[in-house]
């Protein structure tokens, strides 16, 4: 059996639960009280945030089924903002003269992680708001007929001869 080092036995028991975590177009790691570094969000400081779990590690089984994961909450709490490096660009054109020298910064939000928990009340709610975004599609679908219908007229009426100044228009050009 391969010798472990104490400092590695104790690196293991700390972390036991951890999620990875979706943070704009990024996926992180995270744990309790790691302090993450993540795309602008609008919120005030020392508000609470929830995270979007992809996967979840506990105490060393894997949870990546969707139906489970919607019963999985990450919270945060927001620290502050943050700015990233500066990313100097240069444009230059030969024989023109042209030269730009531009740069940018992009904004953070730094957070930490407060808790990784099993909410199952959550579950129960998207169930809920599954169901009601589907009554406002039948109203959108009864409105499609209606307005399929007043474009049949209108076909109707340049075949019977009725014509708009664009038709004579085009028929003065022939």
């Amino acid at each position: 059996m391969p010798r472990i080092s104490r400092r590695a036995r104790t690196r293991e028991r700390e972390f036991s639960v951890y999620a990875i975590v979706r943070c704009g177009g990024r996926q992180e790691r995270a744990s309790v009280d790691d302090v993450l570094t993540i795309d602008k969000l609008a919120g005030e400081i020392g508000s609470s945030v929830t995270l979007p779990a992809v996967l979840v590690v506990d105490d060393g089984e894997v949870i990546s089924d969707p139906a489970k994961l919607g019963g999985y909450q990450i919270t945060a709490e927001i620290l502050g903002a943050a700015a990233g490096p500066k990313i100097n660009m240069i444009h230059y054109k030969n024989k023109t003269g042209y030269r730009r020298r531009l740069g940018h910064r992009q904004k953070y939000t730094q957070v930490k992680i407060t808790g990784i928990a099993e909410a199952k009340a959550s579950s129960s709610k998207s169930g809920t708001a599954k169901s009601t975004t589907a009554k406002p599609a039948a109203k959108s679908s009864a409105d499609k007929p209606a307005a399929s219908k007043s474009g049949s007229s209108r076909s109707t009426a340049a075949k019977s001869g009725t014509q708009s100044k664009a038709g004579a228009t085009s028929r003065k050009k022939d």
